[in-house]
């Protein structure tokens, strides 16, 4: 039988698998981790409303009934086209009839790598339990802190990136300090805290209409969060960031939502490539001069529907998959393959508490009917039965109670110990002791 190969686990790669669920191929996916991740509900998990195992499940699990995949937790290193040939970093190798490319994308620093140290992104499990630690460390840091000026710094969170993630972050962030947090400490007052999301275009959430970006922007400074638009940020290091106008921001903490690239995966496929390191795609989905390898979600840059790539957004790399897979088994019953055209459902994007905006085909939406049909969509999308009511659940409680249940600072918090440091720290005791 036909042997296809499926790179990712992510929205794309699932999509992929159960698409060919019944057809008379063997399947091989590969990703490096064990288990699927649903991306939107990340900064859930940083800003410590949910745990990881809430939004996440073993990708075996998810395909178990699916007997003609078999899954591999590798990591694919390079793709030999000429050979048809995936190699793995751990020396081993996958020889495939037809390849779908579904290995997502990472954090982009316009080039200043350097940065990522100081401030992490959000793609993963392990980067939002990072971002989680480092802020609630902040908190802690800045309760035994003695100087004035450092504790304002450490109480100021910078969120690099005015999308849909940096929104949701802000806000939720925001409701933290104001809210959750409130009555805990003793030598700090939590609402008094800085959010400061920047952005480096004119508005921030640039692909909703305009009417949707400026509700937001006033739900975002109701909760007290300082929305800097055309702000160009030009250095980032442990203390804080600075922008192109020479403003000087002092932050304990900085997190990065401003831009993405491509897997480093899909350059060795030798193919041309976007500023993004995006394949550019044919209208198939396939890349030019290989049609039995296909390119979906993030990893490629589909310019034949608009000028434009399409959005980096879960039903981007769904849909792609889908039609990849067909056109897969299109090549494979020596049929023609059919040009890739995307449905845009919509986009959305969580402001805070009973506050959401929602650009939908049909309607646009704001405020609390935003937010019920950001909540209604989400809990739908969530992969297993059990993370559906877990989840419900925790969101019901923080609404009651506005409390968050996953503020567990777990790991070596040894290398956060440089946000207390600098002029002026404070001197007493180790929390740690």
């Amino acid at each position: 039988m036909p042997h296809i190969v499926i790179i990712g686990g992510g929205f794309g790669g699932l999509s992929a698998a159960k698409r060919l669920r019944r057809e008379d191929v063997q399947v091989t996916l590969v990703d490096r981790k064990n288990h699927h991740v649903f991306q939107p509900l990340l900064y859930q998990v940083a800003t410590a409303t949910l745990s990881p195992g809430d939004i996440a499940a073993p990708i075996r699990w998810i395909l178990r009934r699916v007997r003609n995949v078999r899954v591999l937790m590798a990591e694919a290193r390079r793709i030999d086209v000429n050979a048809r040939r995936v190699e793995l970093a751990d020396g081993g190798a996958l020889d495939y009839d037809y390849l779908i490319v579904a290995s997502g994308s990472r954090h982009a620093y316009f080039g200043h790598g350097e940065w990522e140290a100081d401030a992490p992104g959000l793609k993963t499990l392990e980067d939002a339990i990072a971002i989680r630690r480092r802020i609630l460390v902040a908190f802690e840091r800045a309760e035994r802190e003695t100087d004035a000026a450092r504790q304002r710094a450490l109480l100021t969170f910078a969120l690099v990136g005015g999308g849909p993630t940096g929104v949701e972050l802000a806000g939720t962030l925001a409701e933290i300090a104001r809210q959750t947090l409130r009555d805990e400490f003793r030598s700090i007052d939590t609402s008094r805290a800085r959010v400061v999301l920047i952005e480096g275009g004119p508005s921030i959430l640039a692909t909703f209409p305009e009417p949707l970006r400026l509700a937001a922007k006033r739900s975002l400074e109701k909760l007290g969060v300082e929305v800097r638009e055309h702000t160009v940020v030009t250095a980032v290091d442990a203390h804080g960031v600075t922008c192109a106008n020479g403003e000087r921001l002092d932050a304990g903490t900085v997190v990065w939502a401003a831009g993405v690239a491509a897997s480093p995966l899909a350059s060795t496929l030798g193919v041309p490539t976007d500023r993004a390191g995006r394949v550019i795609v044919e209208p198939d989905l396939s890349i030019p001069g290989h049609p039995e390898v296909f390119v979906v979600g993030d990893a490629a840059a589909f310019l034949h529907q608009g000028g434009t790539p399409l959005p980096g957004v879960a039903q981007t790399a769904m849909q792609g998959a889908t039609h990849a897979a067909g056109n897969v088994m299109r090549l494979i019953r020596k049929q023609p393959t059919v040009p890739f055209v995307y449905k845009n459902i919509g986009n959305m994007a969580i402001v805070g508490r009973n506050s959401a905006v929602a650009d939908l085909p049909w309607a646009r939406l704001s405020g609390l009917i935003g937010w019920l049909s950001w909540l209604f969509l989400h809990i739908v999308m969530l992969i297993g039965f059990r993370n559906r009511v877990v989840v419900l659940f925790e969101w019901a409680m923080a609404y009651v109670t506005f409390q968050r249940g996953a503020r567990l600072i777990t790991g070596e918090t040894e290398g956060l110990r440089a946000q207390a440091s600098g002029p002026g720290a404070g001197s007493g005791p180790r929390p740690d002791h």
